[in-house]
């Protein structure tokens, strides 16, 4: 039997030193400067604007926590940090730190013990879900690259290559990467983009990247009070649930399901834990930011989502997690024939 350790205390209550070591490197693109070949502490001074001891400390701690490696030839990336912090890539992720680091989401987490005892967040009345509350377009902004894999990853799951003239809600749209998925590999798709008006001008700007502006339409308003129209294929509803309790989301899904042709889809991204709330590890913690960020947010399992969605008047509810990812996807369907009460 092993001697009790502190060492997990230890690396937990000093794990901001980690995640701020990290947002440093990122501020100064230490990543991209060793990509382009500046190893050595004196060349990354050099090219990053910063004093050699400085440099030295920080690439050394990156090293310790695994984002890059040391040999006698001076720092490298690894395969993961050169894929996502290196602003090269076409993968980078670094523009990411300025919602997850955002003085409004971090404040969120100073009092954690207020939060438990409230059973909500302790920011203000209704945290960040708060009417046309600015963390979305700063999300919006920030996020789009780390939501381009699950997006890709919806658009196959639903067979949008193979689809015909669809019409598709995206609700709570933010960036707007989850439709443009899907409009890119089915170019007779049209996209109905649902979001606050600011966060709506991300999305449209995205759309217009993506060369699909002219398949893509929005409406401004929150998803709770707005008319959805009819007749779509597909629903797509990411990342939003969590924010809400079971009542308010069957209010909102029996909207998707009023809005959907019989036999179109809702389609879900989640963090979905298993039933025992502890595992998978992403998908379990998220719970605390639902905590600290909402009133009445949380992680829910797949049993107390598919509840929602036959309450909803759903069926055959499947879930689908994604390979490398914490969330998961739960495709919904409404019924060619209505469910008889």
């Amino acid at each position: 039997m092993s001697r009790p350790s502190p060492a997990l205390f230890f690396e937990t209550i000093s794990a901001h030193q980690r995640s701020t070591a990290l947002k440093g490197a990122i501020d100064l693109d230490v990543f991209t400067a060793i990509g382009e070949g500046c190893l050595t502490p004196s060349a990354l001074a050099g090219r990053c604007g910063a004093a050699v001891r400085g440099i030295r400390i920080l690439c050394d701690c990156l090293a310790v926590m695994g984002f890059l490696t040391k040999d006698d030839s001076g720092y490298g990336l690894t395969p993961d940090t050169a894929a996502f912090l290196d602003r090269r890539s076409t993968h980078y992720l670094g523009g990411a730190v300025g919602f997850l680091h955002s003085s409004m989401l971090l404040g969120a987490f100073d009092d954690v013990a207020g939060a438990v005892r409230k059973g909500g967040t302790i920011v203000s009345e209704h945290g960040t879900v708060a009417p046309e509350h600015p963390i979305w377009v700063e999300f919006a902004r920030s996020m789009g690259p780390m939501m381009t894999m699950p997006a890709m990853a919806i658009a196959e799951l639903i067979g949008a290559s193979n689809g015909g003239d669809w019409k598709v809600l995206d609700l709570a749209a933010g960036h707007g990467r989850f439709g443009l998925a899907i409009a890119r590999a089915n170019p007779r798709a049209r996209i109905v983009a649902l979001d606050w008006e600011p966060i709506l001008e991300v999305a449209v700007a995205n759309a217009h990247a993506a060369g699909a502006a002219d398949r893509y339409d929005t409406v401004a308003g929150s998803a709770f009070d707005v008319d959805f129209g009819e007749g779509y294929d597909i629903v797509l509803i990411t990342n939003f649930l969590h924010h809400f309790d079971r009542d308010a989301n069957e209010r909102l899904l029996r909207k998707a399901h009023a809005a959907l042709k019989p036999g179109g889809r809702a389609v879900t991204l989640e963090f979905v834990p298993d039933e025992d709330r502890v595992s998978p590890p992403g998908a379990a913690m998220f719970s605390l930011v639902m905590l600290a960020t909402t009133a009445a947010g949380d992680a829910y399992t797949f049993s107390e989502y598919e509840a929602m969605f036959r309450n909803a008047g759903f069926a055959e509810n499947a879930i689908q997690r994604i390979p490398g990812s914490e969330q998961s996807v739960i495709i919904s369907l409404k019924p060619l024939i209505p469910r008889q009460p």
